[in-house]
């Protein structure tokens, strides 16, 4: 809905506190004057989808919902994706805002709706009667599963509180973990069977909307009753005021509960590829052309009638609007920050393409590690991403691409030294993550051999040339050591900033929608709901073979991407899993779906970090203890031969460590609620 109404619903007579206490204000208007024409329903229609948990340009991993978007960054949050220099880059373990006050007022607003609309049931035709029903029971749905993956079990809350009444029905304790899912399970069928095939309006929801969100939730649902089983102690325990299983699945009950949610995952994510009313985003997409397929992704995030959406956050300038291009855009375009989304080598390394050493990391020497042997030398630095599959290029900036109006000149520093080049450092062990570049002999130390600059424009050190000139030490948009608006990693976001050079950078000034649900990401669900049947032995619930059909979601997303094929139909293994996951990574970076899967997955603390990227893979590359941190892709400038060489290293500039521990894959309840409350449990061992 077009947040222009917000306005409007202000008035609305729908205000809580917590779960226990909701009072109705007086004298506002009355729910005759909401509930019994269209016209009311859109102001009800508003204020739901106003306060909907989605995660877009106007939320904040570190903050959580307060629909401002103030330095909004997708992908700092310990994920591996990107990173920034602000205190909001940190692992994913709560929010400053809860999701838990606003939840139940989202909740009472459903609940309302559901209890009193049946009155007016005359006012509607039936259609329309029964969407808006859906629509209270897809509201609650979708709030509930925010819930449930910040805190397990939650009080479900599925009438509206009166007050005042009896103290006994004031309260409602919190629920099992495994009643809370099937709860959502149950609001998502009862939507799906009563909304319309396509949304009445614009902003609405409708059938295909639920089932595809349906699919996400039960993804994460059967993944959490499978893999808490993978974490010492099984992750799991009951309140000490009611003794619920408020956290995690019982010995008995967990693996029956990861198949039930699994296939209700596949079966929901069928029905919307089987409907046929999505595809693939493929309009500037040419299956010779690895330049058309790159700017083809470019595109889809752009094209406001894409087949590829199935939910959509609109905005519109000046009305609503936001400043993603305001934080993120490269430094030459600095208003009022720039480069919050600086992607990592780690990020780079799930793409194919790239030249490997053994252990799989990207090759920049012509030895056995980056530790050894000499540089390769590039004569553009593009030249190292020449043969990575497209959809690289479409969610990063490389160093020497063009975006906007110009090529975005991105280097670290300047070497003047004879070549070939050793490696900067002898060790890139995570024991050694706090060395930098500026500490080096090669800068600090006569002759001087390596320039770097601390910061950008006239405060650049120049490198003296053999012809008696100079130049700038690093690139317009850095990175700078000592600076950390250019970049930090060496590499750039590109995916979601507006590409016009003409369209005007500021905070609260960028009206680009974001894609909250696609069809790629249905595949993807599909897909991995299909293998996780398959290891766990469950007959394909439709007689499609399981692995088949997953296969075929992979490489239709592989295609559209420009990436290697799969040669083979994909096994019932972890390691089929992992492609998938994998494939997860890639397609889905910086759309706030990554951190999620990091937590349903429980591969983020220590003991299961090898899986980190959805795939195994040794630990130690990033971390010795719960405590880990990423890479940057550094390109360099050689005088010599005036050719480009890279050096991969941890994070130089406004260094980040990251830590992540068994306990945070399930959130405190906020501790003011637990305290004045009988029933409300606390999380075990908090």
């Amino acid at each position: 809905m077009k947040k222009i109404m917000i306005a409007l619903a202000a008035s609305l007579m729908l205000t809580t506190s917590c779960v226990d206490l909701n009072v109705a204000p007086k004298n506002v208007i009355t729910s005759d004057q909401l509930l019994s024409d269209e016209s009311g329903m859109e102001i009800y229609m508003a204020r739901l989808y106003s306060y909907m948990p989605y995660e877009d340009f106007k939320y904040q991993g570190q903050w959580g919902f307060n629909f401002n978007g103030w330095l909004v960054s997708i992908g700092i949050e310990g994920t591996g994706e990107c990173l920034d220099r602000d205190g909001i880059c940190r692992a994913f373990v709560g929010e400053d805002t809860p999701y838990w006050g606003m939840a139940f007022t989202e909740l009472r607003d459903a609940n309302f709706l559901l209890e009193n609309l049946p009155k007016y049931r005359g006012s509607y035709p039936e259609s329309m009667y029964n969407h808006y029903l859906g629509e209270a029971y897809y509201v609650r749905a979708m709030v509930f599963t925010a819930m449930a993956k910040r805190f397990g079990g939650v009080p479900l809350v599925t009438k509206v509180i009166q007050y005042p009444d009896d103290a006994a029905n004031l309260e409602v304790p919190r629920a099992s973990e495994e009643e809370t899912w099937d709860q959502i399970l149950a609001d998502f069928d009862r939507a799906i069977e009563l909304l319309q095939p396509t949304s009445p309006k614009s902003g609405y929801s409708n059938k295909y909307k639920a089932l595809a969100w349906k699919s996400e939730a039960m993804l994460y649902a059967g993944s959490v009753a499978k893999y808490n089983q993978t974490v010492n102690g099984h992750l799991t325990g009951t309140g000490q005021k009611t003794g619920v299983r408020v956290m995690g699945f019982a010995a008995d009950r967990w693996e029956a509960a990861s198949k039930k949610y699994f296939t209700e995952a596949y079966k929901a994510a069928k029905e919307v590829i089987g409907s046929g009313a999505y595809s693939l985003y493929t309009k500037k997409w040419s299956a010779s052309d690895k330049n058309a397929q790159y700017q083809n992704m470019v595109d889809m995030y752009f094209d406001a009638d894409s087949p590829e959406n199935i939910d959509v956050r609109e905005y519109s300038y000046p009305t609503t609007a936001h400043g993603y291009d305001a934080y993120n855009s490269p430094f030459v375009y600095h208003k009022p920050l720039s480069s919050g989304m600086c992607p990592t080598e780690d990020f780079c390394e799930l793409f194919d393409g790239f030249e490997r050493y053994p252990d799989g990391s990207i090759r920049v020497t012509d030895g056995n590690s980056n530790a050894t042997g000499h540089y390769i030398m590039y004569d553009e630095p593009m030249d190292i991403f020449k043969n990575v599959e497209p959809r690289l290029r479409a969610n990063i900036i490389y160093p020497g691409d063009y975006f906007k109006d110009r090529n975005q000149e991105l280097r670290t520093g300047t070497y003047v030294g004879s070549t070939p080049i050793s490696p900067l450092f002898s060790d890139y062990s995570y024991s050694t993550s706090d060395k930098t570049y500026q500490q080096l002999d090669a800068y600090t130390k006569k002759p001087k051999m390596l320039y770097l600059s601390p910061n950008p424009n006239s405060s650049q050190e120049q490198v003296p040339l053999e012809d008696g000139t100079t130049m700038n030490a690093s690139g317009a948009n850095g990175p700078f050591y000592a600076n950390g608006e250019g970049s930090l990693t060496g590499l750039l976001v590109r995916k979601y900033l507006n590409p016009d050079p003409s369209a005007e950078i500021g905070e609260g000034k960028c009206d680009q929608h974001f894609i909250l649900m696609r069809y790629g990401e249905v595949l993807l669900n599909m897909a991995e709901a299909a293998i996780e049947l398959s290891i766990a032995g469950v007959a394909s619930p439709d007689g499609d073979n399981l692995l088949q059909q997953a296969t075929e979601a992979v490489n239709k997303i592989r295609s559209r991407a420009g990436a290697t094929l799969l040669t083979g139909t994909l096994d019932n293994t972890n390691v089929g899993r992992n492609v998938v996951r994998r494939e997860r990574r890639k397609e889905l970076a910086f759309e706030g779906k990554t951190k999620w899967d990091l937590r349903r997955w429980r591969v983020q603390h220590y003991d299961g970090r090898d899986g980190f990227w959805g795939e195994e893979r040794d630990k130690t590359t990033y971390s010795n203890n719960n405590q880990y941190r990423f890479h940057g892709l550094y390109p360099f400038y050689s005088t010599k031969d005036k050719k480009w060489f890279y050096d991969i290293h941890f994070q130089f500039i406004s260094q980040k460590t990251f830590e992540y521990n068994v306990l945070d894959y399930y959130w405190a309840i906020p501790n003011g609620e637990v305290v004045k409350s009988s029933v409300i449990d606390q999380q075990p061992n908090r």
